[in-house]
């Protein structure tokens, strides 16, 4: 890493081995590297939290499910997050911007970190008019701590770019106007292991990417621009490969 730089983090904590002051510790490190002019973000994700308990019933629904989607929290800057403890403690800090998507916000601090956050789509959320569109613009870079490609967001974001992406529905509340409603809207859908981790090891060997050791957590640094013409190319043969209707 370097002075200056925009990064997105994904990381996780135990795989470092134990750290004195834990993952405020951290994230007081990433600031640190990235020095006073960088900005890190991380994902800040609450679709385990914020999602329809009964996505598959039809029409109005019953009592029972009225009740469970009544009990659904609607989104906040201060709602906690789902992506691991290094993510949590980011958003925590006083300085912080949060993106405000329901199920997709990203958290940020540093020099770009308003500019980072203001993005959002309801739809395609990880896509161009996203936090992710913005780290792109920036010139910014993924950073791996202990994790794999399954959990590197910007493929999700190439695969936006993909003219045979696979497809699935958000469905959350919001209140608009006052009112509590039930948004429904598309996005690209999970990998589930499928392709990511083919795409980011063919990256990492085309790029010389050079896994470091940070304690006991394997890391890996990616430059953005350079890695997402690759996995939209790679994205687009290895879907077209699966066939119609394999998602």
């Amino acid at each position: 890493m370097r002075e200056g730089m925009a990064l997105i983090v994904h990381s996780s904590l135990s795989s470092l081995g134990r750290v004195e002051g834990g993952a405020a510790a951290v994230a007081a490190s990433l600031r640190e590297a990235v020095g006073p002019g960088g900005t890190v973000a991380a994902p800040t994700f609450t679709s385990d939290t914020v999602r329809d308990p009964a996505p598959g019933h039809p029409g109005p629904p019953t009592p029972g499910i009225a009740e469970q989607r009544a009990a659904v929290p609607l989104f906040h800057p201060g709602l906690p997050c789902s992506t691991g403890a290094v993510a949590e403690a980011l958003r925590a800090l006083p300085e912080s911007h949060r993106s405000t998507h329901p199920q997709v916000s990203v958290a940020a601090v540093g020099t770009h970190a308003r500019e980072v956050t203001a993005r959002r789509s309801l739809g395609f959320a990880v896509g161009r008019e996203s936090p992710f569109g913005a780290l792109h613009d920036l010139g910014g870079h993924v950073l791996l701590v202990g994790v794999g490609h399954d959990r590197n967001t910007f493929l999700h974001y190439a695969e936006t770019f993909a003219p045979n992406r696979r497809l699935k529905l958000r469905r959350f509340p919001m209140a608009i106007q006052g009112e509590r409603v039930w948004i429904e809207a598309p996005d690209v859908a999970d990998d589930n292991g499928t392709h990511f981790p083919v795409v980011g090891r063919e990256f990492e060997e085309r790029a010389g990417i050079r896994e470091a050791f940070v304690g006991s957590a394997p890391c890996r640094l990616l430059p953005v621009r350079d890695l997402i013409p690759f996995a939209v190319r790679r994205l687009t043969e290895l879907l077209a490969a699966d066939g119609p209707g394999a998602a």
